[in-house]
């Protein structure tokens, strides 16, 4: 059986190479984990901060729960981008992503207009993060089994 498009065939093995690559996965594993790297050496940097966070939230005691959200953060982020039971810190983000998107972007409760908007757009955007993450695990999972 002859391929009736080579050139489309062609295409998609070099595009497929690139996405690939090592050092483009890695670059995107860390781009996913941006936040969750990012969030916690802003909080070891501005602790007195970290603490008002989750004061906030109503978090107590504050600074118990910050130490864990820095720790855990970066831990699950190490396993991801570095594939040491990466199934595991991706679900994990997942989770933790869920948990804080409900207890931090409560859009409903907010009145019509601007910061309601950019609550539910936050929302949304955090869905897809988590949703993003629970790809990484089943790929890890199966190791690309049943594309």
């Amino acid at each position: 059986m002859t391929d009736q498009y080579p050139s489309t065939t062609r295409r998609k093995t070099f595009l497929a190479e690139i996405v690939a690559a090592p050092a483009i996965r890695t670059a995107a594993l860390l781009a996913l984990c941006a936040a969750y790297i990012q969030g916690p050496l802003t909080k070891i940097f501005d602790f007195n901060g970290a603490l008002a966070e989750m004061e906030h939230f109503g978090l107590h005691p504050a600074a118990a729960f910050a130490v864990v959200v820095i720790v855990f953060e970066l831990t699950a982020s190490a396993m991801v981008v570095s594939g040491f039971l990466r199934w595991a810190g991706a679900l994990a983000l997942a989770g933790f992503t869920l948990l804080a998107t409900l207890i931090a972007l409560r859009f409903w409760e907010l009145p019509p207009g601007m910061d309601r908007m950019m609550a539910t757009n936050a929302f949304f955007e955090h869905l897809g993060l988590a949703g993003a993450f629970v790809i990484v695990a089943a790929i890890d999972l199966t190791k690309g089994e049943g594309k």
